[in-house]
């Protein structure tokens, strides 16, 4: 299975994930952020949503009757560490985490931004209603529709149905539990005529304070799942600790299956290759982050300058991602990029100037024996990178690229490559998309062995470095 980039939208979801960790799905899991996804949810238009985490998945590989229901939903946001984890083990890094629990109060802001209404059905007698009047409490003009509980006033389907489409209600969050809500919204939701439906799960029992939320260092931590499992063992032990187990090993087995010979060989390389440099290269590493800050502290305000430079660059499949490099420029390099775009001694999109008056006199010096490149070692060893691959392009620089020049995002951006050892800057734009374009159909362990070697060459000969 290919994954094309797509740059033409408010919503990009992530690869139909079916060939990977998850053989069963054939709907998209969203991969975009929480503003992104509110936007496109609160759209003109039908939509049916449910969130899923590992628990889900485990649930949909024995039950067909709900893996029918989650693939029949239009969207699927992923929710928690697990899904996290199996999609990166499939090289995939999602964009958020979009749980329920956070998700939900910035669906229900712009909601009522928008005047749009909601309706709360599902959790325990009264839940419903006071989960509403903490809702309203904490966000300015959000109108309910109405409530009901889901015991003794969700027993008659076509009665809540009535009662909802009565209400006026734009929006629909049903809170039965998996798999109940997605079987109802399944089997109702096209009686419905409020516009996005959404099976909520626990989120009314949040919102109502029947369940208290972890602190802010355990979410930040992923590790909310733990405080859910020392609030509730006994209901939980199961889900959290033989379930999560299942479904990460079997996306670990469905991931395997899906590596070839040739891409473990590439990344068993990487991986070598990195360790090995930031090991031995670790002396220069340090001697260089020690000079910069030295510059820095000897230039006025410039005090307080990190010795790292992070940037957001496109990887892989388009996806965007931090890379680490020892800052060469002045602090506000960034900001002064636009004045200077006249002065790129490039012809195309990519800008290079030998004069460029931000570069600092130690950053002269590693841009020359391109040691300013060392610290992506760390984007190797992450798996953002590889050792071998085309230069990182912005984002930018990606959105002005000609429709053939996106086939370079087929392979991760790498270190070095043909275009760094060919002679970087002195190589024009369409001959470095060529290049790349040539790399990525005939990649191999051998060719990077041979790049690998013709780096040390480039380095030492500084040609097209600045």
């Amino acid at each position: 299975m290919s994954f094309l980039p797509t740059f033409d939208g408010p919503l990009t979801p992530a690869q139909e994930l079916r060939e990977t960790y998850l053989p069963s799905l054939r709907t998209t899991v969203v991969d975009a952020t929480t503003s992104e996804t509110v936007t496109t949810l609160l759209a003109p238009g039908r939509r049916r949503v449910n969130f899923m985490n590992a628990h889900c998945f485990n649930v949909m590989s024995q039950d067909r009757q709900y893996a029918a229901a989650v693939n029949s939903a239009d969207y699927l946001l992923p929710d928690g560490i697990g899904v996290a984890l199996a999609a990166k083990m499939t090289g995939l890094e999602l964009t958020a985490n979009l749980n329920g629990t956070d998700f939900i109060p910035a669906l229900l802001q712009e909601a009522a931004k928008l005047g749009k209404s909601v309706y709360l059905f599902g959790g325990t007698p009264g839940t419903a209603q006071k989960a509403a009047k903490n809702l309203i409490r904490k966000i300015p003009h959000l109108r309910i529709a109405g409530t009901r509980d889901g015991f003794a006033q969700a027993q008659n389907d076509a009665e809540v149905i009535a009662d909802i489409n009565a209400s006026g209600a734009n929006i629909l969050l049903v809170a039965l539990g998996v798999p109940m809500q997605e079987l109802w919204l399944h089997r109702n939701a096209p009686h419905i005529d409020a516009q996005l439906t959404m099976g909520v799960g626990a989120a009314l029992d949040f919102f109502a304070g029947n369940v208290v939320r972890a602190p802010e260092w355990v979410r930040k931590a992923k590790c909310e799942w733990v405080w859910r499992l020392a609030q509730e063992p006994r209901r939980l032990a199961k889900r959290y600790l033989q379930g999560n187990f299942t479904f990460l090993a079997r996306a670990a087995k469905e991931a395997a299956s899906n590596v070839t010979a040739a891409s473990a060989a590439n990344r068993i390389l990487d991986v070598t290759v990195a360790a090995t440099a930031l090991v031995v290269l670790s002396p220069i590493l340090v001697l260089t982050a020690l000079a910069i800050k030295l510059e820095s502290l000897a230039r006025e305000g410039e005090g307080k300058g990190s010795a790292l430079f992070t940037q957001t660059r496109i990887g892989k499949n388009g996806r965007p991602f931090t890379i680490f490099k020892f800052r060469s420029m002045v602090t506000d390099a960034e900001a002064l990029r636009s004045n200077l775009l006249a002065q790129s001694d490039r012809e195309g999109i990519c800008f290079k100037s030998k004069t460029d008056p931000r570069i600092t006199r130690v950053g002269r010096f590693i841009r020359r024996t391109s040691i300013d490149e060392l610290p992506q070692i760390l984007n190797v060893l992450q798996g953002n990178m590889s050792i071998v691959g085309p230069r990182p392009a912005l984002p930018s620089e990606v959105d002005a690229y000609p429709e053939h020049a996106l086939g370079r995002l087929a392979v991760k951006p790498g270190i070095t490559g043909v275009w760094q050892v060919m002679g970087r800057a002195n190589v024009g734009f369409d001959e470095m998309i060529e290049m790349d374009l040539a790399y990525a159909k005939k990649r191999t362990v051998f060719l990077d062995l041979i790049l690998i070697a013709l780096t040390f060459r480039a380095v030492v000969g500084g040609r097209g470095a600045h």
